[in-house]
């Protein structure tokens, strides 16, 4: 007789990740594989269902239900991915009801953001919180929201962008069209962008002969700051007052009991962490948003996978 277990699915705009989750959190089995976007989306379907194929033959499991959680956005009720962005080629995809098809399970759809929340307050930083943020801070700023163990759901059950929260309206144009988002001030992208503009007055940083190599990013940005280099500590202060503002405002707004942060430029949280500190003290005259914990995910790249299973058991419930 097989055992039964969930199947979580995690998929980003290079690789896809699928485990097989038992009721406890545990990961009995995990395959990440590239998904090449540009080759469309009826193989990327096929490459997950080998996958899950490969993984169930070798565990021997019987699915109960399956979580997919994509980069966005997407659209929860219809099971679609609806992505210009990330996932080039991947507009208006159906991607719930070929794997409901084929393993005859239900099979839940869910933003990548959200999952990855999911799986950081069941198994994560997250324990022990029943209102808790995540914000992720990579290549833009995602957020997420989980209220009493479940994904929070706003109007026509869309997911909350909050990098696109407008921080200063005089400020770089974003990708969505507006200027001064969140995302646009503070993300890798961001910062990579801040060094570029600002190297005219700094002739002698370290920065010029990476930008001279074409390698100028934000990794490159935050390892010049961590070694000194005067521009790119004075970007990283920038990104972090400007990560602060987003805080504060995500703070006033929820007032979760927890944030969590994660994402490529979050692993230098060590550099953001004493003006982050500073600029929510200075904006807790009307509650004490100090006394929120920002804490590190714990999970890594596993959190989305776990978070999707997880959303396939709570999905299954509600049945």
């Amino acid at each position: 007789m097989k055992k039964p277990g969930f199947i979580g699915i995690d998929l980003g705009g290079t690789n896809v990740r699928v485990g097989l989750i038992n009721d406890d959190g545990e990961i009995l089995h995990s395959i990440t594989k590239p998904i090449r976007a540009q080759d469309g989306p009826t193989k990327g379907i096929q490459k997950i269902v080998s996958i899950i194929d490969a993984i169930l033959e070798y565990t021997e499991v019987e699915p109960r239900a399956i979580g997919f959680g994509a980069t966005g956005p997407v659209d929860h009720q219809k099971g679609t991915i609806n992505n210009p962005y990330t996932l080039p080629t991947w507009e208006n995809v159906d991607v719930v009801s070929p794997i409901r098809e084929r393993y005859e399970v239900q099979v839940c759809l869910e933003n990548d953001a959200d999952v990855a929340a999911l799986g950081e307050t069941w198994k994560g930083a997250g324990i022990g919180y029943r209102n808790v943020a995540v914000v992720t801070v990579g290549t833009g700023i995602g957020t997420a929201f989980i209220q009493d163990g479940k994904i929070f759901r706003g109007f026509d059950q869309l997911h909350p962008e909050g990098g696109h929260i407008p921080i200063d309206p005089n400020g770089p144009e974003c990708y969505c069209g507006a200027n001064g988002c969140w995302e646009a001030l503070a993300s890798g992208s961001a910062i990579a962008n801040h060094a570029k503009k600002m190297l005219p007055e700094y002739p002698e940083s370290v920065l010029r002969l990476i930008l001279d190599a074409h390698r100028l990013d934000a990794k490159s940005v935050i390892q010049a700051s961590s070694q000194g280099d005067d521009l790119a500590k004075r970007i990283i202060n920038l990104s972090a007052k400007y990560l602060g503002l987003g805080l504060v405002s995500l703070i006033h707004l929820h007032m979760p009991e927890c944030i969590i942060l994660t994402g490529g430029v979050m692993r230098s949280f060590s550099l953001y962490k004493p003006t982050l500190i500073d600029i929510i003290r200075k904006h807790s005259v009307m509650n004490p948003l100090y006394e929120i914990p920002l804490v590190m995910a714990k999970l890594g790249q596993e959190a989305g996978m776990v978070g999707a299973a997880r959303a396939a058991m709570l999905d299954r419930l509600l049945q």
